[in-house]
């Protein structure tokens, strides 16, 4: 976690922008049970000394450049890692990570919702894949429903549907 509040602190110096980085461990369960998931670290940038703007900025339209940096973070970080070794990093500003998550999660409820009355397949457009993975973990535990990715970046949508009988 250490090595990742550094990395992060000095890419926003290198920005113009010197702030502190909070952090965070999250450890869950994997869905068997029998192993630890990778390491989850939240990195979190301080807003305290920041005016508004730079807050715009570093988050970016619909949170593009959080998740440039969250991706940077992760490709970087993880290089020349074993695996066992590799963390995830999901980079927090302003609250806007916790706050989307909500909006994801009302999202599948909804497409669930749709999909359960019309017994059609639901597409959710728009999504950055990091939200497609979480609404894929959020769904997971309903039997009678499956997602799926269709398309290619950048016009790849997820898919929601009943599942298919066994």
């Amino acid at each position: 976690m250490q090595r990742g509040q550094q990395w992060l602190k000095s890419l926003l110096e290198l920005t113009g922008v010197s702030t502190e980085i909070r952090g965070n461990i999250e450890t869950s369960q994997s869905q068997d049970g029998d192993s630890p998931e990778p390491d989850n670290y939240w990195l979190t940038i301080d807003e305290t000394n920041l005016i508004p703007g730079q807050i715009q900025i570093l988050i970016g339209v619909d949170g593009s450049v959080l998740d440039a940096i969250q991706y940077l973070a992760n490709s970087v970080l993880n290089l020349s890692q074993l695996q066992e070794d590799q963390a995830s990093y999901t980079i927090e500003l302003n609250g806007y990570r916790v706050k989307r998550e909500a909006e994801v999660r009302t999202l599948a409820e909804a497409a669930a919702n749709e999909v359960r009355t019309s017994g059609r397949e639901v597409e959710i457009k728009s999504l950055s894949s990091a939200e497609r993975r979480q609404i894929h973990t959020f769904l997971k535990e309903f039997s009678d429903l499956e997602t799926f990715s269709r398309g290619k970046e950048p016009h790849r949508h997820l898919v929601v549907r009943p599942a298919a009988e066994i």
